[in-house]
């Protein structure tokens, strides 16, 4: 099994993370970017827009590629591994924000991980 270098650094950044927080959803992020290339998540705008609403204020955290089909009516900030430039759009035409995962995992000390719910 080969793994793109961009995906084993980001494995690598979340597992550091994992050690330096002690939380649990660092490491289900591991196990979700671990798995094999047909086993990757692929998200769709209108599954966002149904979790937004039942996790309200929470980030949404996918493990995977965000894509844009579907409508957002509401504001939300997804942080995903990447993402269609429809869907960043989307987002970002209802005062939402998209954050790269790669980013995100810079700061996890800074993140409350009780405000983040894994889209899958």
């Amino acid at each position: 099994m080969v793994k793109k270098l961009e995906t084993i650094k980001l494995i690598a950044s979340s597992e550091k993370a994992a050690r330096k927080t002690h939380k649990k959803i660092w490491g289900r992020l591991v196990e979700e970017l671990s798995k094999p290339t047909r086993g990757k998540v692929e998200v769709n705008i209108d599954s966002i827009n149904k979790m937004a609403q039942k996790n309200k204020g929470k980030i949404l955290l996918v493990p995977g590629k965000l894509l844009s089909r579907g409508i957002l009516n509401q504001k939300v900030t997804v942080v995903a591994v990447n993402a269609s430039s429809s869907a960043q759009e989307k987002i970002k035409s209802q005062k939402g924000e998209f954050i790269s995962l790669k980013e995100f995992v810079l700061t996890p000390e800074k993140v409350e991980t009780k405000n983040l719910v894994i889209v899958k």
